[in-house]
């Protein structure tokens, strides 16, 4: 990481720990006691007033753990060297209301960003009250404007398997694929090459249904299931203890289970039906395809996906403060892993990058996170 290290979210509220300390679970009337006893204290400052306005305006029109959310996954991009110029940032903060408003979600969680070679895609999604219920998905070239994505089909899925490499960041664009079918003319049958168009767009559904299923996170306890079957935001759940927080056991998927459907009635005998009814990551496989890091002084855990790299979980222990945001190329391991290889033997190294490497790059992402200012776009 580089050595200038510029002031953070956290730190224009007083110090590194001031994040988790001083906004953990409050709302904005709280913050802005918070910041006007920082006034009174001579420590007020143009930059605090922002932050203020835009907590503010975060927590009516998304809900102060939302808005919570939002900001700290904002951060955590920009650690990566990934974040929001402050106009993307802007315009989040004006459209995403919006989107709640007039599309009628119960949520709207801003996503992630996916990489292109012209453009990038930004992601949101729409939940409704009942939690695993299918989320509506829509994208942005400019985070103003959003166009909602069909949902995903088996058909879609086969059909952009076929597609390698980066996103161009165009929706209409068209990516040629040649297969060959079977053709019955008169009794024979015989193989003809076919050229298939593949829109992009098509393609975008089918990877962020991908990266949902395998690696979108939650929290135990954060929804609960009625006897009635919908799932609900859990309103008591008061965030891990600092010991299940460091356990990959204390975290499901966030989606409908598959593995807990295959499990016997003694191993579900400990189970809390109203908990326990999704698949936890202990489970996944391949083993170590998760990072898992204390940072600021255990005041945040923080997940990172080695399997879809880009991916960052973050819970701060104690609190109901938690997220993930998939900010990347759309490119798994592996994929990731044959482009670095091809990069090493282009930069004339003979055996390409070796595995360790690789691995140590994908786990740069879990040292302690400095955060830059936002001036990436």
């Amino acid at each position: 990481m580089g050595a200038s290290v510029r002031p953070s979210f956290s730190e224009g509220l007083g110090g590194e720990q001031g994040w988790p300390e001083a906004l953990r679970g409050r709302g904005p009337q709280a913050v802005s006691g918070i910041l006007t006893a920082l006034r009174r204290a001579g420590l007020w400052s143009p930059r605090r007033q922002l932050l203020l306005a835009t907590w503010q305006a975060l927590s009516r029109a998304l809900g102060t753990m939302d808005a919570e959310s939002l900001l700290l996954s904002l951060e955590l991009a920009s650690g990566s060297g990934q974040g929001l110029s402050p106009d993307r940032r802007a315009s989040l903060l004006t459209s995403l209301p919006l989107v709640k408003r007039d599309y009628r979600y119960d949520r709207v969680l801003f996503w992630g960003r996916i990489l292109g070679l012209v453009a990038d895609y930004y992601i949101a999604q729409g939940l409704s009250e009942d939690q695993l219920a299918p989320r509506k998905t829509l994208y942005s070239l400019n985070c103003m404007e959003w166009s909602l994505l069909p949902p995903a089909t088996e058909e879609m899925m086969a059909q952009t398997s076929v597609v390698k490499g980066r996103f161009m960041g165009d929706p209409s664009h068209e990516y040629e694929h040649t297969e060959l079918q079977k053709i019955n003319e008169g009794g024979k049958v015989f193989e003809e090459e076919v050229v298939v168009q593949i829109k992009e767009e098509t393609r975008l559904v089918s990877i962020i249904d991908q990266i949902d299923k395998a690696v979108a996170i939650i929290p135990r306890g954060a929804l609960f299931k009625t006897p009635f079957g919908p799932i609900h935001v859990n309103r008591t759940f008061e965030g891990l203890s600092l010991s299940e927080a460091k356990k990959l056991s204390s975290y499901f998927h966030f989606r409908e289970p598959v593995q807990l459907k295959n499990k016997t009635l003694l191993e579900k005998a400990d189970l809390d039906p109203s908990l326990d009814f999704m698949d936890s990551l202990e489970h996944d496989i391949p083993k170590g395809s998760w990072s898992i890091q204390m940072e600021r002084g255990n005041a945040l855990v923080v997940l990172r996906s080695l399997l879809w790299p880009g991916l960052t979980f973050f819970h701060a222990p104690r609190t109901k403060n938690c997220g993930y945001i998939y900010v990347g190329t759309a490119l798994q391991g592996e994929e990731l892993k044959a482009v670095n290889t091809g990069l090493g033997n282009h930069l004339g190294l003979s055996q390409g990058i070796s595995d360790s490497t690789f691995s140590n790059w994908l786990e740069m992402g879990s040292r302690p996170l400095h955060f830059p200012g936002s001036e990436h776009t």
